[in-house]
């Protein structure tokens, strides 16, 4: 059995988002960064300059460390931004924003 149907959630159906051209599967609820590391993926920004890799670190939407472009918006924080079927997720390079 299902661990959350034990616990007597039931998640409604799984749907699909793309990160970086990447089908994943996603579940209700999720936020953007909860998908991405269900999926194995733990960094998706680099930052300006030296281009760092970052993913989450505080995963409560204060330190901005999480920034990923949804749905071609940059500068979402993926720890607070609930995922949504069809969702278009990429990498942030930088600030996001063309040069």
């Amino acid at each position: 059995m299902n661990p959350l149907e034990s616990a007597g959630a039931r998640p409604g159906p799984a749907f699909t988002v793309t990160f970086d051209g990447r089908p994943l599967r996603a579940l209700p609820g999720r936020t953007v960064a909860a998908v991405l590391w269900a999926a194995g993926i733990t960094s998706w920004r680099s930052t300006r300059g030296e281009a760092r890799p970052r993913g989450v670190f505080c995963g409560i939407g204060v330190c901005f460390d999480c920034l990923v472009t949804v749905n071609g918006r940059p500068n979402q924080r993926a720890c607070l931004v609930p995922a949504r079927p069809g969702d278009v997720i990429r990498t942030q390079e930088g600030t996001g924003h063309a040069r």
